[in-house]
């Protein structure tokens, strides 16, 4: 009878005890374990947008300097060969028909004003547009308001402007309607200026630049109260007038 020799468990398990001991060094997977996921390098966040924005304000603050140059030798251009002039402005006659304060401390008043408007260029026409008129005393109290039409201010020439404005019945505080009611008791008459703002755009040939505001102002003018039905003529002739610019300065911010 043949025996069959079965082999023990102990060396068996001895044998893969052998099998499973790893080799020595240890590799990089026995190390971190083979599991662990693969590193991926993550791509480069895109900085074309940044960069293209950063283009276009550069672009843009060029364009607009280029602009300005170029707008800047146009005008000295013109000016050398034009030498554009101020129009200039004068009161040639205000009537006061009506100006009394009630009891209850309304301003009332009605005038008659004409103002000369004069183009001294040879080239250049003025393009106005409404112009408002304001009458107030050196308290800024207002005597009348109103205004003149819109009109075209040819070369050399003289325009006649006309208009009759009124205080509209305001109704002034106790301390301003005493103050004027004492100055119009001055023999010398009540100090007024006047205001006229309006925007103005120049023409030279075919060529028409953008509108621009401007204010007069005149001064030294002085008004009495009227006697009886006949208006009172205003003095006029230290009146001073004077024209100033007013440009809006733009801010650019990139």
């Amino acid at each position: 009878m043949k025996d069959t020799v079965f082999p023990s468990s102990r060396q068996a398990t001895n044998d893969g005890a052998a099998a499973a001991k790893p080799s020595f060094p240890a590799t990089k997977s026995q190390l971190y374990g083979a599991t662990r996921p693969l590193y991926r390098p993550q791509p480069k966040p895109h900085r074309y947008r940044r960069s293209c924005c950063c283009s276009c304000c550069i672009w843009t603050t060029v364009t607009i300097l280029i602009l300005l140059l170029l707008a800047g030798v146009s005008a000295a251009i013109l000016t050398l060969i034009y030498s554009p002039h101020r129009p200039t402005f004068t009161v040639s006659s205000l009537k006061v028909s009506t100006l009394k304060i009630t009891s209850s401390s309304k301003l009332i008043t009605n005038i008659t004003l004409n103002v000369n408007a004069k183009n001294p260029n040879e080239e250049l026409i003025y393009i106005y547009g409404p112009i408002a008129i304001s009458l107030t005393t050196k308290n800024d109290v207002v005597m009348a308001n109103g205004s003149f039409g819109p009109f075209v201010h040819g070369t050399k020439n003289n325009t006649l402007l006309k208009a009759n404005i009124s205080g509209g019945s305001q109704e002034l505080d106790d301390s301003s309607a005493g103050e004027l009611r004492v100055a119009l008791k001055n023999k010398k008459g009540l100090p007024l200026k006047m205001k006229l703002d309006t925007k103005v755009k120049a023409k030279i040939g075919g060529l028409k630049t953008p509108k621009v505001g401007i204010r007069v102002i005149c001064e030294r003018i002085k008004v009495t109260v009227p006697n009886g039905k006949s208006p009172s003529k205003a003095s006029i002739s230290n009146a001073k007038c004077k024209v100033d610019l007013r440009v809006k300065v733009w801010r650019w911010t990139f």
